[in-house]
């Protein structure tokens, strides 16, 4: 049986007196995207730091590719790539000197080096800007270059710290086209993030909450196994309705989008729509839907924000 690409058994990370990693264990699978979702602070950052041996855990064991962490860090920083939230690529720089830079820091020989710099700006369309300083570059250029940077070295494992909180919905769906395909060449991916459409994309999820994992699983697995049902209900008075149903024990929470109010019903009831009604005299006319569960919902089902 192949071993998983990360092994985190029973891991601490405190600093000092606080706690931001408590007694996590991971296991993700080669050839992955994993996803970690959370708010920020959870614990996120701090993990991935753990992971790739930049920070040495309290507590517990971590196997990455095979390797003791952080015992075996010098050895594992060959075989990973690492996006930070923040560019850290040279702004005085062209898009092709970064790009080489990079190789060079990875020992890589001129011929060898060429021809990676050359597939990299074709791979992620970045032929046109050779050599533009990096200046000049929008986000979305600017985030390209940084996974064409963490990629130059084709590592076996590649870590993504909220890739993209700084760019638009165009180029976050063009940055998770492009993650599909290392995917399918065998990369394994561990990608923190805080947006709820992004972390669905991925292969399995972890869900974070003040330092701990709160679910893992795949992400329809999660909302199907969330114990709730998912009512939205088109009423008048929305916000009092909110603080009457809120009220109910059989109620998990409930939050307005728009002209609708989205609640979740814990499943001991059964039929939650005629439920509604013979609870609330004033939905006895309301539109009622029952609808799919989201990761949203999972995230307020296993954390503590359901009655926020």
């Amino acid at each position: 049986m192949e071993l998983p690409a990360i092994q985190a058994e029973n891991v601490v990370k405190r600093f000092g007196r606080f706690t931001a990693i408590d007694n996590i264990n991971l296991s993700v699978p080669k050839g992955c995207i994993y996803g970690f979702l959370g708010p920020n602070g959870c614990g996120k950052s701090t993990t991935i730091r753990v992971l790739t041996g930049l920070l040495h855990p309290t507590s517990g064991h971590v196997n990455v590719l095979g390797l003791d962490i952080p015992a075996q860090a010098e050895q594992l920083r060959l075989k990973i790539g690492y996006m930070t939230q923040k560019f850290s690529l040279y702004d005085d720089l062209t898009v092709e000197e970064n790009l080489q830079f990079i190789g060079q820091i990875f020992g890589m020989r001129r011929k060898e080096l060429d021809q990676r710099v050359s597939e990299q700006l074709h791979t992620y369309g970045l032929d046109q800007r050779i050599k533009q300083r990096v200046s000049g570059m929008s986000g979305g250029q600017k985030q390209r270059l940084s996974l064409a940077a963490a990629t130059m070295h084709r590592p076996e494992l590649l870590f993504l710290d909220e890739p993209t909180s700084a760019v638009d919905p165009e180029n976050r769906r063009e940055f998770w086209e492009q993650l599909f395909d290392l995917s399918a060449v065998g990369t394994t991916i561990l990608v923190t993030t805080h947006y709820m459409d992004e972390a669905e994309r991925c292969h399995r999820l972890a869900i974070m909450d003040s330092g701990f994992i709160r679910a893992d699983g795949e992400p329809e697995g999660l909302m199907a196994d969330m114990g709730v049902n998912v009512v939205e209900v088109q009423a008048p008075e929305l916000r009092r309705l909110k603080e009457k149903l809120l009220s109910f024990p059989q109620i998990r929470s409930a939050a307005q989008l728009g002209v609708r109010l989205r609640v979740l019903v814990y499943q001991d009831v059964s039929e939650p729509v005629h439920w509604l009604r013979k609870s609330c005299p004033e939905l006895f006319h309301a539109e009622i839907t029952e609808v799919r569960p989201s990761l949203e919902d999972v995230f307020v089902t296993v954390t503590g924000e359901g009655r926020q």
